[in-house]
């Protein structure tokens, strides 16, 4: 079995007067050896990177980057079983600077008086901030300690990059569906486990359970743990055999769980990536569902809205004028009536875009105009276009040759709008899909238009001759 699973305290002797089976399932359960660990077979194959370090007590100093159960602590734990060095182990929550320039200060006169390296595992490294990171700058750099980082963030976002590039950074993956079920079988027969309760689950709430886990192992054991005593404490008589659970049963059991969702984390950005480019690919079911995964989180129902603002402008724009006005109608609704019943309209909202013609002209044209300001050879305003509320910006020539489009026949004027050294770029390009096609085609009968009534270009004069 493997696990982040399983707290932050690394385990030691019973307190006095305590039982063993007071403390969590999944802590009782933490595997005693490498071979014992459930899922992350990419790194803990005899031919995986991180077994041949463990085996051969050459552990470099690594950062552990996971989700939540996957197996960060365990693994950092089965470390102090695998390696002569002195193991000690912090939470970032708990632990301060201070105490950890101390505890590295000993570790530097321990390796020097006696040899003995130093094991230093940080769990929830991320928690730290960027000063107190730098702390442990130093020691690793020179190898006083070997320094062992969990995290459940995006160690390029949260981990300082002198101290990410001192470090071997190993990517745990969730476990799958498969291996928390044998985590769950694992401790219904464990002696440690509950191979003393009388109950029984079926295969499919087995797989039931293991599926509401989201690849937690620590969040499996735990509900592991609390329906088969709920179920105990139903039945009146224990001589009646062992109490069976059932899928119906265990939903009725857990009632309602919260999805894991945190609105600060990495999740927040990629399951809003998620809906994003889903609605660009036009899947409607996969833009329902994480939609309804972020909504279900937790996650704030405007800022949905606002990024499905966006969306329309972003991805849509003119192929289809009415995705901005349904993104704007759901924001208002969300905004009118609140959660739940606001969640249909930003439902709404996602179908509509997901089957709209999609375009990104709109955006890569304004796109084009931002590098083409950001140049900095930005001209002035062409005279014809310019306001002359004063005498003398009419002197200056401030509104000349402006001619008024509504008083023109065909309700255009012959007259340049781009300053002369921008005549003829092109920032806009419609393409030929939804209501966009129908732009292209006006744009282009306007351009007609231009070409046949641009005034002639002046003949160049001819040379002076010049005097004797």
């Amino acid at each position: 079995m493997n696990g982040d699973l399983f707290g932050d305290d690394a385990p030691g002797p019973a307190p006095a007067g305590s039982h063993d089976g007071d403390r969590p399932l999944a802590d009782r359960l933490r595997p005693a050896s490498l071979d014992e660990v459930v899922g992350q077979s990419q790194l803990l194959d005899r031919t995986g990177p991180l077994r041949p370090l463990l085996d051969a007590d050459r552990l470099p100093s690594l950062l552990l980057w996971g989700p939540p159960g996957c197996g960060k602590t365990t693994l950092a734990r089965l470390v102090a079983r695998h390696t002569s060095a002195r193991f000690l182990e912090y939470s970032a929550v708990r632990v301060g600077a201070k105490e950890l320039r101390e505890v590295m200060a000993e570790s530097e006169k321990l390796q020097r008086a006696t040899g003995q390296r130093t094991v230093l595992f940080l769990d929830e490294i991320h928690r730290f901030n960027k000063a107190q990171q730098d702390t442990l700058l130093p020691w690793v750099e020179r190898g006083d300690i070997t320094l062992i980082g969990a995290t459940t963030e995006n160690p390029s976002f949260e981990v300082n990059a002198a101290l990410l590039s001192r470090m071997r950074l190993f990517v745990l993956a969730p476990l799958t569906t498969d291996d928390i079920v044998r985590v769950l079988r694992r401790a219904l027969a464990h002696p440690e486990g509950l191979a003393d309760r009388p109950v029984r689950l079926t295969d499919e709430a087995i797989g039931a359970l293991a599926e509401l886990s989201e690849g937690d192992a620590r969040q499996a054991l735990g509900m592991l743990d609390a329906v088969t005593a709920a179920a105990l404490a139903s039945v009146p008589d224990a001589d009646t055999g062992p109490a069976e659970i059932d899928a119906p049963d265990l939903e009725a059991l857990i009632q309602h769980r919260a999805t894991r969702y945190d609105r600060a984390g990495e999740e927040h950005f990629n399951l809003i990536s998620a809906l994003h480019k889903s609605l660009r690919n036009s899947d409607v079911q996969a833009g329902l569902y994480w939609l309804g995964r972020m909504l279900e989180g937790g996650e704030d129902p405007l800022y949905i809205a606002r990024r499905l603002v966006r969306f329309a402008s972003e991805d849509i724009g003119l192929a289809d004028p009415q995705a901005l006005p349904q993104t704007l109608a759901a924001r208002d609704a969300v905004q009118f009536i609140g959660l739940p019943e606001g969640a249909l309209a930003l439902a709404q909202a996602a179908v509509y875009l997901a089957l709209a013609p999609k375009s990104n002209a709109l955006y890569t044209g304004y796109k084009t105009v931002q590098r083409e300001v950001a140049r900095g050879s930005n001209p002035p305003v062409p005279h014809q276009l310019r306001n002359a509320p004063t005498r003398t910006m009419k002197d200056l020539g401030f509104g000349r040759d402006y001619v008024y489009a509504h008083d023109q026949d065909d309700g255009i004027a012959a007259m340049a709008c781009l300053p002369d050294a921008l005549v003829g770029r092109e920032f806009y390009r419609p393409r030929a899909r939804g209501w966009e096609r129908e732009v292209r085609d006006r744009m282009a009968r306007i351009a007609a238009w231009h070409r046949e009534h641009a005034p002639p270009s002046p003949r160049p004069e001819p040379p002076s001759k010049g005097t004797e």
